[in-house]
Order: structure tokens, then C-alpha cells, then sequence
């Protein structure tokens, strides 16, 4: 499924950033300060509180810039992120990025004669409207300070992150198949129903069906207003693996995995 990745330019500063034992993430340039280039700066930043759940979705952020020697740095523009991360679907095992990022701005606060910032009520959400499959219920605060406002002198940028765990309710899904043995060519007919918590909407919730390994999802439905749905696919001669997931809309509310008992008898011998 579509995600929104790093630009270019911000993946490379991420990764010399890792290099330099920092964790990568997506952000953006801030403006130059008063500081000098060169300069080396201590960057942190932290939430209050460090969990969120389905009634408490606020945080209030903070953070410092002090000099290497700890006084602290006053007037720095400090560009701080909320990105929602996705677990990239990777059965192969290819060296690709583990995740998917989907990042939002949320400011850029300076700091203060004591060198601290603060953004309060910070919604630790999920605001895109892209499908929450694979969602990853840890949301990571990012903070980035660049010297000269130029990511690619990665050099004299600062990095620091903290995550927030997003606590979600748990959710069901049941469902009947109309054969549990199928050859090529046969039509795989799968009704459920999708059980959310007290009070969550189930319409617009995803419901994906795996057939094949490579492929994490053949074909997609989304639920009715009552929570049923219906997914029918032709089952192909190289079909392996048959897996229900869902995907509400809501980051509060978590999706599940269903292996489904069904057997293609067209299968290659091995």
C-alpha cells in the first residue's frame, strides 16, 4: 500500500545522522540562529506523559538545546515532527527500511533564555486518512536543529527523538469460508464480521485477504455500518497462504491477523 516515504534529500541527512549514532527520521530544515556554525549542541527532547490511549490522546512536548559544556542556548529553532511509522512488507528479507514513515509538522518552537522549548497538547494521532494497516502503536517525536539550515551539510545538525506509546484496544474478527479445500480456478467466498471495542465505529474499518506469501493482501473490502463483510477471490495455482487482516480507521484501536484453515490442493509437489 501507498505510504508517504522521506524525501530524498532528509533520507540521506538521516542516514549520515545514523552514522553518526543518532536514529534516522524525517524532518525539515530550520532557519539559521545566532549561533555560530560549528558550534556543538546538545539536543533533547521528551512528552508528558510518555503513553497515550484511547480516552488521552494529548502529550505536551519539550525539550532543551544546550553547548556542548551544558550552558544553555537561547534562540534556537528547533523543527519538531509527529511520525506515525508503518512496518514495510517484506517477506523476501531484501535490506530495505523496516518502516514506512508518515510525518507531520508540528512546529518550529525556539528556545528560551533557559534553552528549553515546549509545544503542549499535541495530539498523538493519526491524521492522513491512509489505511492504518501495519500501523505501528509506538508514534515517534522527532526534533532537528541544522546550524546553517542546509540538510545537506548533515555535519552540524542535531537529532533527537522519543516515542510515545499509542496504547490501542483490542479487536476480533470472525468469519466462515465457503470451502476449506480449493484448487485452481475455484472461487473463495470469505463473510465475518468485525468486533471493535464499546463506543469504536466499525465502518470504513479494511479487511484484507492474503492468498499467496509475496503478496500481503490479493483483495480488500471495507465493513458495513455493523461491522460484516464479504471478500470472494479466484484461487490461483501458486495460492499458499490465506490470511485475514483488518485495519481500522482509528490509531486507538488495533487491527488483527487471521490464518484461515484453507488448503489448495492445486499446489506444485514438492
Amino acid at each position: 500500500m501507498p505510504r508517504k516515504s522521506l524525501p530524498t534529500r532528509l533520507a540521506a541527512t538521516a542516514a549520515l545522522l545514523l552514522a553518526a549514532g543518532a536514529l534516522s527520521a524525517p524532518a525539515a530544515s530550520a532557519k539559521p540562529s545566532d549561533a555560530s556554525p560549528g558550534d556543538a549542541y546538545v539536543l533533547t527532547v521528551s512528552t508528558n506523559p510518555t503513553s497515550t490511549d484511547y480516552d488521552n490522546r494529548t502529550v505536551d512536548v519539550t525539550g532543551t538545546v544546550t553547548k556542548a559544556d551544558g550552558t544553555p542556548a537561547a534562540n534556537i529553532p528547533v523543527t519538531v515532527q509527529e511520525v506515525v511509522r508503518f512496518t514495510t512488507w517484506n517477506p523476501w528479507g531484501d535490506p530495505i527500511d523496516p518502516n514506512y514513515y508518515e510525518p507531520r509538522d508540528l512546529g518550529t518552537p525556539v528556545t528560551d533564555t533557559n534553552g528549553k522549548f515546549t509545544i503542549p497538547d499535541v495530539d498523538i494521532d493519526h491524521v492522513s486518512g491512509s489505511s492504518l494497516l501495519n500501523v505501528q502503536h509506538g508514534v515517534q517525536i522527532t526534533a532537528l536543529y541544522d546550524e546553517d539550515g542546509d540538510l545537506n551539510t548533515p555535519q552540524d545538525s542535531h537529532y533527537a527523538d522519543t516515542t510515545v506509546a499509542a496504547n490501542a484496544k483490542p479487536t476480533s474478527v470472525s468469519y466462515r469460508v465457503n470451502r476449506k479445500k480449493v484448487k485452481a480456478g475455484d472461487v473463495l467466498i470469505v463473510q465475518g464480521k468485525v468486533s471493535l471495542p464499546q463506543g469504536a465505529e466499525p465502518g470504513s474499518t479494511e479487511v484484507f485477504l492474503q492468498t499467496y506469501w509475496e503478496n500481503e493482501y490479493r483483495v480488500k473490502t471495507t465493513v458495513k455500518d455493523d461491522g460484516f463483510f464479504v471478500l470472494s477471490v479466484r484461487v490461483s495455482r501458486e495460492d499458499d497462504t490465506f490470511v485475514l487482516r483488518t485495519a481500522p480507521t482509528d490509531l486507538y484501536v488495533a487491527g488483527t491477523d487471521q490464518p484461515l484453515p484453507i488448503t489448495n490442493t492445486s499446489l506444485p509437489r514438492t
